[in-house]
């Protein structure tokens, strides 16, 4: 169906605003589904951190007033146009004026203006969707909203809703009371199989229970969220859905992310020729204070999360350091690994380099210096530093989990198959064990070099995710 109109809602959209992969897929997806033939149109909060190189261009389209039980709150739509897709900013002071994205004592509220905003702007707009694409907790509350407040009027009688489920640990989860002072809507919903969780509001449960189809971002995680380990206390629901749960792997944006052309880092390189990446890590070394010299490299460029496998770095830490290896970390989060890693780099300034910070150029230079990138994960919905570290010729040491199990494959020396190192169980000398293998492979050359051309040549462009995501809309539009 090629003349699909789709609005795509998401809190967070690369170039805009960003906070982790969601950003990212927001910025990439809809800009590939719009090259296979749909109208496919952003909608985001005008937050006060937007670049004002965007804000400047930003036009008015209408204001309009949105009720949140008593209160009667403005809102401005403004429209961007960049590379061929549109983006609407919704705009309201009180609201998206502040400091961060999230964390606002208020913001159930927040996000519940969010959804009514964007579901009263479209008639504003003449946008008549087919299909609206909700993602994360922030926007689950959308599908509700739909269905009990606005289907019985003509111009959204028809609409149809996907929801895609990008971590499911962060759900939304506030007290029932908001029903009544912020949500606005009849108690009937608020039960097991609706938007009632321990007898509290969930905004994520509410996307799963109330759109026409679900999806989450790798097969695997599809299925792995069907279980207590994984599925966050919503193994219920995301069973009872069952026959509406997809899986669709992300993908990266191979125009922005190519090792040839990427002016982020030092020097240019392609898998015909590695000498750059060589070069690039050299001038890693120097630029992180490192010794330069012909050991492997292994970056982490992360939230510094449990979720992310830091306590089992944490508990195998010295035998890591027993190896001839250099560990580059970029990222920030929680206080104890942050400092594990900042007493790491004191303790062992030749071969520990922690940043803590998030600097986009330097996450090139890591993902294109290093030899190796750790991800050692609990759960990894899909995860996108692995797609990003084999693009730029750097070997993947993870754990098989979600995302991380459907790309990197394990290398046999028997077959010459696979594209990186894995390890299946959660446990720290498993892992260690992993990594002790690839500092192996890498001392021998020619094994090493046949690794980072296969990785480099592996696809996971947005092209093949897109299409599969037009099958879903088309499926949600045959929905009773």
């Amino acid at each position: 169906m090629e003349n699909l109109k789709i609005l795509f809602a998401s809190s967070e959209v690369v170039p805009f605003a960003k906070t982790g992969g969601l950003a990212d897929v927001a910025g990439s997806l809809p800009k590939a589904i719009k090259a296979l033939g749909a109208d496919i149109r952003v909608v985001m909060p005008k937050y006060k951190c937007i670049p004002k190189k965007y804000t400047d261009k930003m036009e008015l389209v209408c204001s309009l007033y949105v009720n949140i039980i008593w209160r009667r709150q403005f809102c401005g739509i403004y429209k961007l146009e960049i590379d061929e897709v549109t983006y609407y900013f919704i705009e309201n002071e009180f609201y998206f004026n502040r400091d961060g994205l999230y964390g606002h004592f208020d913001q159930a509220e927040q996000f519940t203006y969010f959804n009514r905003a964007l579901l009263e702007m479209l008639p504003h707009i003449d946008f008549k969707a087919d299909v609206i694409h909700y993602n994360d907790w922030q926007t689950g509350i959308g599908s509700l909203l739909l269905e009990s407040d606005y289907k019985e009027l003509k111009f959204y009688k028809d609409m149809k809703t996907v929801y895609t489920i990008h971590n499911i640990k962060y759900q939304g989860i506030f007290p029932k009371d908001i029903m009544d002072s912020v949500l606005g809507i009849n108690w009937e919903y608020f039960h097991l199989n609706g938007i009632e969780h321990n007898d509290q509001v969930n905004f994520m449960k509410a996307g799963i229970a109330y759109s026409d189809i679900i999806n989450t971002v790798s097969k695997t995680y599809a299925e792995e969220i069907k279980y207590d380990f994984f599925g966050e206390g919503l193994n219920g629901i995301i069973n009872r859905r069952s026959a509406d749960v997809y899986g669709i792997l992300n993908g990266i944006d191979y125009d922005h992310n190519n090792p040839s052309t990427d002016k982020r880092l030092f020097v240019n390189f392609s898998s015909r020729n590695l000498s750059g990446k060589h070069e690039n890590k050299k001038l890693l070394q120097e630029q992180l204070n490192l010794p330069q010299k012909d050991v492997p490299m292994i970056g982490i460029i992360s939230r510094l999360v449990d979720q992310k496998g830091f306590d089992l770095i944490d508990c195998v830490f010295m035998d890591i350091m027993d190896l001839d290896v250099q560990l580059v970390i970029l990222g920030t989060g929680e206080y104890k690994y942050e400092n594990m890693f900042r007493w790491a780099s004191e303790v062992y300034p030749e071969k520990v380099s922690a940043n803590i910070k998030y600097d986009d150029t330097l996450a090139q230079r890591i993902y294109a210096g290093s030899d190796m990138f750790l991800m050692p994960s609990q759960f990894e919905p899909c995860g996108l530093s692995q797609m990003f570290s084999m693009r730029y010729g750097t070997i993947p040491i993870a754990r098989e989990t979600g995302g991380l199990d459907d790309t990197v494959k394990p290398y046999n020396e028997l077959t010459g198959d696979g594209n990186g190192f894995t390890f299946k169980n959660y446990n720290a000398h498993d892992m260690l064990y992993t990594i002790r293998r690839a500092v192996e492979f890498y001392k021998d050359k020619t094994t090493w070099e046949m690794l980072v051309k296969r990785a480099m040549k592996q696809d996971f462009r947005w092209e093949k995710s897109a299409s599969e995501y037009l099958e879903l809309y088309n499926k949600a539009m045959q929905k009773e």
